[in-house]
């Protein structure tokens, strides 16, 4: 039996631009751009990238929140790819199994629901247990992701920003789903908290069995998390590998960049920053041959001719560059 619980195959997302009274389709935001991953139970695949490059909205298409342009997407083996068209019981059975975590442990959560009820309405929708024991299954719940079950009273404003991110867990929890993705659901809280969060979540993951993605923008974070790391820049994977090897060895200049970011907590320590230049450029008129070639510093005739593909570079280790 395998096990390969989520196949992304292609993916791709293009928004269109329309113009003119008649609405006319004058181009499109190519916001993702040939996506594919593989994630096995359990594990825990970490996607990084700066800001528009497209990770979120690959999220919100693999749990079909996002209708995909294009490509496969395969859960448990069946292809959900259009999951709109499956019957609702179908709909149902495969949405209760895929969760997602938001970034705003704020916005993301009802103002006018209490706590029970922001939990407990889930669970009803989706059957998860007789209506006489959604109670005892919220403390459980509650008690889980480290809150009281007296808390079921409250409203999500009583709340701090970790005790909202927990709610947020919760939430997600309580479906018994057997993938979750989190939208950069530290990015929001306290440096502090984020590592209980962290914690949190680890726990869970032994616990539960579950596989998780996390959507990241800090390379710092994905560290203490993830099995494997996906870097994406412009819509496209540019490199993958086990998560010690993007920290030890990265290849794509893009990656090395990234890592040379991180605050090191030490004053004395030294190293030397790789600075990009110039802006990320617009996923709707992305530059011919690699999308990172306007801004690397090593760039060849051959990167803005010609469009590299992810080659292995060693064991599990994959880059898309010309150089490496």
């Amino acid at each position: 039996m395998s096990d390969e619980l989520l196949t992304v195959k292609d993916l791709k997302v293009h928004f269109p631009v329309k113009k003119g009274i008649f609405s006319r389709i004058k181009g499109y935001v190519y916001a993702v751009d040939g996506f594919s991953i593989a994630l096995n139970k359990g594990e825990t695949l970490g996607v990084v990238g700066e800001s528009g490059c497209g990770k979120t909205t690959a999220g919100m298409a693999i749990l079909n929140l996002i209708q995909p342009t294009d490509g496969v997407i395969r859960f448990e083996s069946k292809d959900i790819t259009h999951l709109s068209s499956m019957s609702r019981a179908k709909q149902l059975d495969i949405r209760k199994k895929m969760q997602i975590i938001f970034q705003d442990p704020y916005s993301s959560l009802n103002p006018r629901m209490s706590l029970n009820q922001i939990i407990g309405v889930p669970m009803k929708i989706h059957g998860i247990c007789p209506k006489n024991e959604i109670k005892d299954r919220i403390a459980l719940i509650l008690e889980k992701v480290g809150l009281s079950p007296d808390h079921g009273k409250r409203y999500p404003h009583e709340f701090s920003g970790g005790q909202r991110q927990r709610i947020g867990i919760a939430r997600a929890l309580c479906l018994n789903p057997r993938l979750i993705i989190g939208d950069e659901p530290v990015s929001a809280l306290d440096v502090s908290i984020q590592a209980q969060i962290i914690n949190l979540l680890l726990d869970l993951q032994d616990e539960f069995n579950l596989s998780y993605i996390v959507i990241a923008h800090d390379l710092a974070v994905v560290e203490h998390i993830a099995d494997r790391i996906v870097v994406m820049y412009l819509g496209k994977i540019i490199e993958t590998a086990p998560y010690k090897d993007i920290y030890t060895n990265p290849q794509h200049p893009y990656t090395q960049a990234l890592l040379s970011s991180i605050p090191i907590p030490d004053p004395r320590a030294k190293r030397t920053h790789a600075i990009l230049q110039g802006d990320v450029p617009s996923p709707r008129n992305p530059p011919s041959g690699c999308a990172f070639h306007p801004r690397c510093p090593d760039a060849k005739d051959i990167c803005s001719q010609v469009s590299p593909e992810l080659r292995q570079i060693s064991p599990h280790h994959l880059a898309a560059c010309h150089l490496v």
